[in-house]
């Protein structure tokens, strides 16, 4: 039993194909294959079922593949501690990112920071943060950047900054400073429900027992910021929008937006992690960052639409 034979079940897990995944990891399929034969001997449990096409995974080969898993993340997680030990800045870091926010501060760190580390290889995806907190207890994600709560005792959360919510209404054109209490619910439109900004704004809005569209015909959900501010505008309706959605903005819309009263309505985004992850240097350096990108275009944004 050995590290090379557990890549090259992973790698027919994954794809679901010998000859695929012999090259993948650079060998023979008679190699791959005859490695994968004395692991399933040696341990007495066939992990693969070979007549079927695709290769399926039996009952059993699933609870072994989701081990091996495991185990070659610590030894992973072993190879990222002995680098950070060393002050080694390099390694692959897998990042999940929520759609609401995606769009909007990747952009602002995400190029330079690469630059700053060209040892880092990064992989980043959208993602729901359902999605995101799985793949982080199960280690396919290193880091997430999402908005809380998160309510799960095996991640760690790390505060990046505190976005406050506009109001975007197309009924009437820009006046002072709003509360809470003057949004009126009728034609309010919101994202669908696989996003915790929703959960937010309906919180916030205090309309978890109304129905915004209530008079309308149409019964969409947006997926996307874009698509939600495209709609309300279509509708001449209203919704709330994160600050940072306001980069950008069209000049022609700027009039439609204004600002709460304090205590303003907010949303935290932080970086989650594994409580077993060992890369902190990468979360330390990845905060200082985000930070450092963010807080002025807040506060730039702040400026033009007050």
């Amino acid at each position: 039993m050995n590290i090379q034979q557990f890549d090259y079940i992973l790698a027919v897990a994954e794809l679901r194909h010998f000859e695929n995944a012999a090259d993948k990891c650079y060998v023979t399929q008679s190699t791959l294959s005859t490695m994968i034969s004395r692991f399933e001997e040696e341990i007495g449990i066939k992990i693969f079922d070979r007549k079927t096409k695709p290769v399926t995974i039996t009952k059993e080969g699933t609870q072994i593949i989701q081990q091996l898993k495991q185990i070659t993340y610590e030894i992973s997680q072993l190879e990222e501690l002995s680098r950070e030990i060393k002050g080694e800045v390099q390694g692959a870091l897998k990042i999940g990112c929520i759609p609401t926010v995606a769009p909007f501060l990747l952009p602002l760190f995400l190029n330079d920071f690469a630059k700053k580390y060209p040892d880092i290889s990064i992989q980043i995806k959208e993602n729901s943060t359902h999605s995101i907190i799985q793949q982080l207890k199960s280690r396919d994600l290193d880091i997430g950047i999402v908005s809380p709560p998160i309510l799960e005792s095996e991640l760690v959360e790390y505060p990046l900054y505190d976005e406050a919510f506009v109001y975007f209404d197309l009924t009437q054109p820009k006046y002072p400073v709003i509360s809470i209490a003057d949004i009126q619910p009728e034609n309010f439109w919101l994202m669908e429900e696989s996003h915790c900004m929703r959960s937010q704004v309906i919180n916030i809005c205090d309309i978890k027992n109304q129905d915004p569209l209530a008079n309308q015909n149409i019964a969409f959900k947006a997926g996307s910021i874009d698509s939600l501010i495209r709609f309300t505008k279509a509708s001449r309706g209203k919704t709330l929008l994160p600050l940072l959605s306001l980069t950008g903005f069209p000049e022609e819309d700027k009039k439609y937006i204004r600002f709460f009263k304090d205590p303003m309505p907010i949303r935290n985004i932080e970086l989650v992690t594994h409580h077993h992850f060992v890369k902190h240097q990468f979360i330390q350096l990845l905060r200082t960052e985000i930070i450092r990108k963010v807080q002025p275009v807040i506060d730039a944004l702040k400026q033009d639409f007050c």
